[in-house]
């Protein structure tokens, strides 16, 4: 396996399937920490009944490469898999996985939530939210922004 797998992909995926890949052969890391986002049913007070996400491929790909370099640049990692849906997905369906191995579990634990904090303000997906009420185009919130400015 490469050290970096990004995939931007309409297709479910299989999330232990995903978790062995990045495992085998490896005998190297000791750490392996995982992230899966999925679709939830409600959001704000509205009740949620998909999501709909697009992006600009080569500009999302690139996005993700250096938040990726910049991880890596930070902890010591070994393989790292990020896998991003776009196109519609219904309540509970899997958005994205972040999945991070190290020899040592802070760098694991660190790098992962420091590359779902940027996936979340930096990356070039637009999302829409479709509720009961209508339809409306998310912006990162306020939270979102905060944690990454934490870095």
């Amino acid at each position: 396996m490469n050290d970096v797998s990004i995939s931007i992909q309409e297709h479910d995926f299989n999330f232990a399937d995903e978790l062995e890949k990045l495992e085998q052969d490896n005998q190297q890391d000791g750490a392996v920490v995982s992230f899966l986002g999925r679709v939830r049913n409600k959001n704000l007070g509205q009740q949620v009944t998909a999501l709909f996400l697009e992006h600009y491929p080569q500009m999302t790909e690139k996005s993700l490469q250096q938040i990726v370099q910049r991880a890596q640049q930070r902890w010591q990692l070994g393989r790292i898999c990020i896998i991003h849906r776009v196109g519609l997905l219904a309540v509970g369906e899997k958005i994205v996985m972040v999945a991070v191995t190290s020899q040592h579990r802070s760098d694991a634990f660190e790098a992962t939530q420091f590359i779902m904090d940027f996936l979340k303000v930096e990356a070039p997906f637009w999302k829409k939210e479709v509720c009961e009420e209508g339809e409306k185009w998310l912006s990162p919130n306020q939270t979102d922004v905060d944690k990454a400015a934490q870095w």
